[in-house]
């Protein structure tokens, strides 16, 4: 399609700029302020109940590296906590979400149905999943532990609090990971597979050599946004098990709301933040790193 000679002659140097400036305002005001501002915060004692906010430099970004520090050692359990359910959820939002694509990519009788059945919990909110299973997991009324015959304490008690968080969160969010890889399975061409039939290769066989490298670029994106939100589970923990017990199961992003919301010391929780924001870059790039190198292989 050719441009008219009087309409490439109007075009200017700042034509694409002026198509971009909507957007990179909207980016500057939304993203690139509330983050500079939030490290200036991580540089004070800032208390938003007081009118003095003193300039304390890397003050509170040592206190927090400083394990016998109040809050250092707060936010290394929180950490850890993060890690652990990081840990467990991550692998099981990857392998089941992958294996239930397989099975809706499939062609059978009522099979929008059963996409739809998968999906479905992941349109709740995280109020709503929250009570839900902070009712049916209750140690004492539970229907959980009244179908079940157990005695368990499964919000008061590790490790059944973390196989009861990672069980929800798997629960809830497995339908998005399954649909997402589903768009990638269908986005593999039909002929790969008919090739690899053709040569005699087995369904084992054509899963390795066809389907998992089609699905490398939705792998790399499903693991990495995955890690990024195991890694800011907030509600599930505030609502389920309210931290317990002794804060074992109170993540990073739950101690940052509450220092910065409920003790209203803002430089903390801002530098914390930043501290949880250069963890996660590092595992991104891990993983972007990891699967370079495989496929480079």
């Amino acid at each position: 399609m050719t441009v008219p000679g009087g309409a490439a002659r109007r075009m200017r140097w700042w034509t694409p700029y002026a198509f971009l400036a909507p957007y990179l305002a909207l980016f500057a005001v939304f993203m690139v302020l509330p983050i500079g501002f939030g490290f200036w915060t991580s540089l004070h004692e800032w208390d938003v109940n007081l009118p003095a906010k003193p300039f304390v430099g890397l003050e509170n970004y040592t206190e927090l590296f400083d394990p016998s520090s109040v809050d250092g050692g707060r936010f290394w359990l929180a950490m850890r906590a993060t890690g652990i359910f990081t840990l467990f959820s991550v692998p099981l939002l990857i392998v089941l979400p992958l294996l239930v694509a397989l099975l809706m990519n499939g062609r059978f009788r009522g099979r929008n149905l059963y996409r739809a059945v998968y999906f479905a919990p992941y349109v709740l909110g995280v109020a709503v999943v929250g009570f839900l299973w902070r009712f049916l997991l209750d140690g004492n009324i539970g229907l959980v532990n009244h179908y079940l015959g157990l005695d368990v304490q499964w919000t008061t008690d590790v490790p059944p609090a973390w196989v009861a968080l990672v069980g929800v969160t798997v629960w809830w969010t497995l339908g998005l990971n399954a649909v997402i890889f589903l768009a990638g399975l269908q986005d593999i061409p039909r002929e790969l597979h008919e090739a690899a039939m053709v040569d005699g290769a087995s369904a084992w066989r054509r899963f390795r050599a066809v389907t998992l490298p089609g699905l490398r670029p939705v792998t790399v994106f499903v693991v990495n946004a995955t890690i990024l939100a195991s890694a800011n589970m907030f509600g599930q923990s505030y609502l389920i098990t309210a931290g317990a017990p002794a804060d074992q199961t109170k993540t990073a992003i739950y101690l940052i709301a509450e220092t910065g919301l409920r003790q209203f010391d803002m430089g903390t929780a801002s530098a914390m933040s930043f501290i949880l924001a250069a963890c996660l870059m590092a595992a991104s790039a891990l993983v972007f790193g990891a699967f370079r190198d495989r496929s480079a292989r």
